[in-house]
């Protein structure tokens, strides 16, 4: 049987952002900007560039500027083009014209698995994809679209996974898993035999983080019913995801590209200068910039 097409993106957005304070404290931490692009935004155009028009984010207090963003500007929009601004009218305009946002409230920050939850009835009874906005990932094919690919060949869920250090595997879910060919290949893809979130790098399976883009199948909503609240009291998607590899196949891709953890300080300002270099207005002029710093 050949596998549902996905449609939907779901984007975890209810956190507090409390590593960026007082950055943080009057607006969401997925609109920082990176050059100048929210964070959120490079995770919608992924989606966008993958074949996704549906986005549906998971938002809670004080994230109104998320849905500002992604809304219709009449009064930016009218002083623009009185003002025959047009290249600068297209990029107002594309947010808002290429893609369709629904908006769902999680009150209290309980965990990714019950974040995605918040999700299900906009979501109903076909695969979806979520994506992590912290998670920016610079990639020639968009990472969601060779998740879609290996999906679209299993008929199963799907994780993003990347190697890590060892001794840095306690700050991600961690896969148990063995490889499979996959186009002539057995170095990208792997089904998954266990899942652990957060292991100490002695007990650790592997060296294969879960990064922030999966493609999941609505039986996920079954299973994250049924885990208990694990640390912190939240809701895990980690052990939602245990629960289902009991029923069916996870399969998990290696997926081509670099991705930087904005939602660390460090790697915001990684993306920041490294996204800037690529940028054909900015790339040169930053360049030489950076060359003439005295750095020691």
């Amino acid at each position: 049987m050949s596998a549902a097409k996905v449609r939907k993106a779901v984007f975890p957005a209810a956190g507090l952002g409390t590593r960026f304070l007082p950055a943080t404290k009057a607006q969401p931490k997925e609109m920082l900007p990176v050059v100048d692009k929210p964070i959120i935004q490079y995770g919608v155009e992924e989606a966008l560039h993958s074949g996704i028009r549906n986005i549906v984010i998971v938002t809670g207090r004080g994230k109104s500027a998320i849905e500002d963003h992604f809304d219709v500007s009449f009064e930016l929009e009218h002083h623009l083009e009185s003002r025959h601004k047009l290249e600068l009218l297209a990029k107002v305009r594309q947010v808002s014209d290429l893609i369709d946002v629904s908006y769902v409230r999680q009150k209290e920050a309980l965990g990714l698995g019950h974040a995605v939850n918040r999700a299900q009835e906009l979501v109903g009874q076909e695969p979806f994809a979520v994506v992590l906005p912290d998670d920016v990932i610079d990639a020639e094919t968009p990472c969601l679209r060779q998740l879609m690919d290996v999906y679209e060949f299993f008929n199963a869920p799907v994780l993003a996974v990347m190697e890590v250090p060892k001794e840095s595997i306690s700050s991600y879910g961690c896969i148990d898993a063995e490889p499979v060919s996959y186009n002539g290949s057995r170095n990208k893809v792997y089904r998954i035999r266990d899942l652990v979130e957060k292991p100490k790098p002695s007990e650790a399976p592997s060296n294969l983080a879960i990064i922030g883009r999966y493609i999941l199948t609505p039986d996920i909503f079954e299973c994250i019913g049924k885990v208990q609240p694990g640390a912190g009291g939240e809701i895990q998607l980690t052990d939602a995801l245990r629960l289902q590899l009991r029923s069916r196949p996870i399969y998990a891709v290696k997926f081509e590209g670099k991705r930087y953890d904005a939602g660390d300080k460090l790697g915001f300002l990684q993306a920041t200068v490294e996204l800037a270099l690529k940028r054909e207005d900015l790339g040169a002029a930053f360049r030489e910039y950076l060359k003439g710093l005295n750095l020691r």
